[in-house]
């Protein structure tokens, strides 16, 4: 089982960075009055971020940090409505520092699944035209068929 790599204690909620998740837990009384009685913990994965978006806390407002989700709709109106989005938590000024590093490394983490996922599709590019150099070693394709099929593989 994996590590937590950074928790965050919020105002309406805790955040919990993973290497490949984000898990949102909501606890305490503003969390119910917020995000209601009976939600329960939201995973993300992080492939799925395509965006954060921080504001810091302040000595009259507290801050946010809100996930934006490839496909999502969250609530883009300010901290008001941040603090009813299911994707964002609130957290004190105290916590500032902390949470600027943990952004940077969300987006490290993305960056990294990014290139992991990238250099999957180049190795599985390659074995099916290993596979297709095969067949036409071996008779089964011809020339044009092969590059028919190369080129298939290659626009992808």
């Amino acid at each position: 089982m994996e590590g937590i790599l950074f928790n965050l204690e919020g105002v309406n909620g805790q955040l919990e960075v993973y290497e490949n998740r984000i898990v949102i837990k909501r606890k305490g009384a503003i969390s119910k009055l917020t995000q209601g009685f009976f939600k329960g913990d939201k995973e993300i994965l992080i492939s799925r971020i395509s965006a954060i978006q921080l504001k810091l806390g302040t000595k009259w407002t507290n801050g946010y940090i809100q996930l934006t989700l490839s496909g999502g709709n969250e609530n883009t109106k300010g901290l008001f409505d941040a603090t009813k989005d299911e994707n964002t938590v609130m957290f004190d000024k105290k916590y500032n520092d902390e949470v600027i590093k943990i952004k940077g490394s969300i987006y490290e983490l993305i960056e990294r699944n990014t290139n992991s996922n990238n250099t999957m599709n180049i190795s599985s590019v390659a074995d099916e035209l290993m596979k297709l150099k095969k067949l036409l070693d071996e008779g089964i394709l011809n020339e044009d068929e092969f590059q028919i099929e190369k080129n298939k593989i290659l626009n992808k």
